[in-house]
């Protein structure tokens, strides 16, 4: 009986911790899709790449980066970076991370990023509605080191029907 009742309390809190989880990424999706829709609008980046990025690299908007540093995207400070830093837990060992005044500001800079530097010129060439060809391009070209990173965007794209954003306020190229 007392395992029955254990194994209960498990499957309870678990249950409690994914719904938790679920509504953090809901509740960071409303409240950032039109960031991801102006970014898209702006540069052609699909809305739903940059929310599952976003999502991920934030863990919801929850991480220290995130959180100290309003960076959303896991970006890191290059030589040629000449705006304010960060490294976690204060250790100057870390890796330097972007810090910035505002979650638009990263937004926008994590745009900058994509679109000005030459490794990531060639996922351009895809639609805006190609977030299957993004997500792998990103793995690719080196954007994190997961060698599962394009099927984790991919499965928060499909999980939170994220794809829809990619839809809305139409395409960069439409006014060629």
């Amino acid at each position: 009986m007392r395992k029955l009742f254990l194994f209960i309390l498990i499957l309870f809190n678990a249950s409690v911790y994914s719904q938790a989880k679920l509504d953090a990424a809901k509740k960071y999706i409303i409240k950032y899709q039109q960031l991801a829709i102006v970014e898209m609008q702006l540069t052609g980046i699909p809305a739903s790449i940059t929310l599952a990025q976003a999502l991920h690299e934030s863990a919801n908007g929850t991480s220290q980066l995130a959180i100290k540093a309003n960076n959303h995207f896991g970006v890191r400070c290059s030589s040629n970076w000449n705006g304010k830093r960060f490294h976690r837990n204060g250790n100057k060992n870390n890796y330097c991370f972007r810090k910035y005044n505002t979650v638009a500001e990263a937004y926008k800079d994590r745009s900058s990023f994509l679109s000005k530097n030459k490794k990531y010129a060639f996922l351009f060439k895809y639609s805006q509605q190609d977030y299957i060809h993004w997500a792998k391009g990103l793995q690719s070209a080196g954007y994190a080191s997961s060698k599962t990173y394009a099927k984790q965007l991919i499965k928060t794209i499909e999980r939170y029907n994220l794809a829809q954003y990619d839809k809305m306020g139409g395409s960069k190229n439409d006014s060629l």
